[in-house]
């Protein structure tokens, strides 16, 4: 119909990112990169995808980054309000149960792709979350414009109760293949690893792409470039004198 009527219709916003988490043997690893893009402008060269949901969870947001960013914002407050009023730890599932039906109730137009990760007292845990609401609870998963090159990296070398620093190169491995595979992941890579004693959020544990030196000078002498033409135009400004009188009491 907008075509129609000569209106060209909105189209979807491709944005780019590369997130992922594993399950290693005490706890999880997640990572992101932190590259922010807006269209073919890199907006941000280090901007933090991994959000703080609560002491024991976190999680990676892909997609527009102002829905990250609220909708975890918005889910860490509920459970902080859910644990103040049960006197408990949150669990994972509960973050999950909150954030899949906040999305599935805008059927997608929340732009926000999650990893969530955490320990609770049933141990370990690790999902996806898509934009429409439909989640997957996995050993490794990978999201965003760089999960194909992620993935490749986790399903060719992942295996069951991996130590922490293999467990943490394996991630950054997963992360870095995103972002020299993918135009819209870049910089650096952070990770998050989540134990029952507590989370150890390293940003950035690697500098994927160091910043080259300037090659050549890009100053010009001043004539360098003609004046063809030169208009001046006077400004002309009238002054006026105000004085402020003190108000009788």
């Amino acid at each position: 119909m907008l075509d129609n009527l000569g209106v060209k219709a909105p189209t979807a916003r491709k944005t780019g990112t590369t997130i992922a988490g594993i399950v290693f043997k005490d706890g999880v690893i997640l990572g992101a990169d932190t590259r922010a893009t807006e269209d073919t402008i890199v907006a941000d060269k280090n901007c933090s995808k991994i959000h703080y949901i609560a002491p024991n969870i976190y999680c990676c947001g892909a997609g527009t980054a102002a829905d990250t960013e609220y909708v975890t914002d918005l889910i860490s407050s509920q459970i902080q309000l859910h644990s103040l009023n049960t006197g408990r730890q949150a669990r994972i599932v509960t973050s999950l149960r909150m954030l899949k039906q906040r999305l599935f109730r805008y059927q997608g137009y929340i732009s926000a792709a999650l990893v969530l990760g955490g320990v609770d007292f049933s141990g370990p845990h690790l999902h996806t979350v898509y934009p429409h609401g439909s989640t997957d609870s996995l050993p490794y998963v990978t999201m965003g414009s760089g999960s194909l090159a992620a993935m490749a990296v986790f399903e060719s070398r992942y295996r069951p109760d991996m130590e922490l620093e293999e467990a943490k190169q394996l991630v950054r491995d997963g992360i870095a293949a995103g972002i020299f595979n993918d135009l819209g992941s870049g910089s650096n890579v952070d990770l998050c690893v989540i134990t029952k004693d507590g989370v150890d959020y390293i940003r950035p544990y690697d500098v994927a792409n160091l910043k080259g030196e300037r090659q050549g000078r890009y100053t010009y002498k001043r004539g360098t470039t003609a004046v063809l033409t030169k208009k001046v135009t006077p400004i002309v400004v009238d002054v006026t004198q105000t004085r402020v009188e003190p108000m009788e009491m």
